[in-house]
């Protein structure tokens, strides 16, 4: 058997943990390898690399892909399906191990449903796929940015200035929950929970007035803003840009420094914004995501030997099972608000 495998959407701490389980387990088995390049684009594009021991050593600590990735989408691009299917045949890939989030799986969920033989790991630092408890990437991500806060604590304390970090998280607010909690933020932001300045600036004054110079505020960069006039609706996300990638979605960031604004307008508080960004999903994985991102790599090769296509490796609980990549990419995974309550315990 031939095996082709991908990484697709933003580049994760883990991914070169999976390729090399995939490989490893592979190999043990007696079948071949072969790594599509950039995503989906590569299979489209004829873009491979073989992969053997050679080519996976020592890559188990390392961040980013050794493939390379993309945000293609084969659904957008005219006969992507054929095309690909084509190609598989034409270089004679029986099934693929694709590795990636809600969009790269939710093109290998419609490509399964069309006869492909595929099989899925999930990744995403948001943490937001249904049907797994947690995604490798996550643990990396949560501990960066509980670093961040760790530091960011001790020059606002100096300095008696309120900081805003913004971190990663488009529709759910995993890693502000857990590294604000972990970090011991005064006020925590998520697109779950739509917010106003004026609650934000009421616990900061209550704060102030207690004789606490200083607060840590963590904002998810898809929390959403809520005016007087949208108490009854969801609020709305802060843009970078409205180019859309080819899922569809637009570019956010910027709430850190809008917010970092209006809490220096609204107080007179020095105020100052730090957006973690890219900083999250890069450098090497923690020992918790290697050895998930590995036993994920093994199970989808096993997968593949059960001729289980459709389904991805999934934590749930301690045990890694097969989950429906229809199930996966049905929708997303929120922070549940039990969580949410148990943090907000610690605000202001």
């Amino acid at each position: 058997m031939k095996i082709g495998v991908l990484t697709g959407g933003g580049d994760c701490p883990g991914l070169n943990a999976v390729i090399r389980a995939v490989v490893r387990k592979s190999l043990s088995l007696g079948h071949e390898c072969i790594g599509i390049k950039e995503g989906w684009k590569g299979i489209l594009e004829n873009n491979y690399t073989p992969l053997n021991m050679e080519s996976v050593s020592g890559i188990l600590h390392r961040g980013g892909t050794i493939l390379g990735t993309s945000r293609t989408n084969v659904y957008k691009v005219e006969n992507g399906e054929a095309t690909l299917k084509e190609n598989m045949e034409k270089n004679g890939i029986d099934c693929i191990v694709a590795i990636g989030g809600e969009d790269t799986l939710g093109v290998a969920s419609k490509l399964a449903a069309s006869g492909v033989k595929v099989v899925g790991v999930p990744k995403t630092i948001d943490n937001d796929l249904n049907a797994t408890d947690y995604t490798f990437g996550f643990d990396t991500a949560v501990n960066i940015a509980t670093e961040a806060i760790d530091r960011l604590h001790t020059t606002a304390e100096s300095h008696n200035r309120v900081i805003v970090v913004e971190v990663m998280g488009r529709h759910a607010g995993w890693i502000a929950v857990h590294s604000g909690i972990a970090g011991g933020a005064d006020i925590i932001l998520i697109p779950e929970k739509p917010f106003n300045f004026d609650e934000v600036v009421d616990v900061l004054k209550q704060r102030h007035a207690r004789g606490k110079s200083f607060s840590i505020v963590v904002v998810s960069e898809g929390a959403k803003l809520q005016t007087e006039e949208e108490s009854d609706k969801d609020g709305s996300f802060v843009l970078t840009s409205m180019k859309k990638d080819s899922f569809g979605h637009v570019r956010l960031g910027g709430i850190g420094n809008i917010l970092a604004e209006e809490i220096e307008k609204r107080t007179g508080f020095e105020t100052r914004a730090t957006i973690l960004g890219h900083i999250q999903r890069g450098g090497s994985p923690t020992a918790y995501d290697r050895v998930l991102a590995t036993r994920f790599g093994v199970f989808a090769v096993e997968l593949l030997v059960e001729e289980k296509y459709g389904y991805m490796a999934a934590l749930q609980g301690s045990e890694i099972v097969a989950a429906s990549l229809a199930e996966a990419v049905g929708k997303l995974k929120t922070v549940d608000l039990k969580l949410f309550d148990v943090a907000s315990t610690f605000f202001g």
